[in-house]
C-alpha cells in the first residue's frame, strides 16, 4: 500500500527465495532497498551471498508482487515483494 504523497522509489522491499535459490542464499527471505531496478537488486544480492547465488539468479525467474517481471530496468517500488524462482525439474 502506498501512502498518498510518499515516494515509491524509497523504502524497503521484501525478497523471497524458493527452492535452490533459498539454499544458495542461505535464507528464505530478506529485505533490500527499493527504487533500484531488478538488475541492480540482483547485483546487491550477489554481493551479499556470493557466486552460488549468482549462478541461480542467472537462470531464475522473478515475480514482482506476483507478476512476472519482463523489464529488469524498471525501478522496484517500496513495499514490493520480489519472488526468486529457480528453474524446477520435472514435468
Amino acid at each position: 500500500m502506498t501512502v498518498h504523497g510518499s515516494d515509491p522509489t524509497t523504502g524497503q522491499l521484501t525478497v523471497r527465495y524458493f527452492a535452490g535459490a533459498r539454499a544458495a542464499a542461505g535464507t528464505a527471505e530478506e529485505t533490500a532497498s527499493a527504487g533500484r531496478s531488478l538488475n541492480e537488486l540482483t547485483g546487491e544480492l550477489v554481493g551479499r551471498h556470493g557466486g552460488r547465488l549468482a549462478a541461480v539468479l542467472r537462470v531464475a525467474s522473478f515475480l514482482v508482487d506476483g507478476v512476472t517481471c519482463h523489464d529488469r530496468q524498471t525501478p522496484l517500488p517500496a513495499g514490493a515483494t520480489i519472488d526468486v524462482l529457480p528453474p524446477f525439474a520435472g514435468g
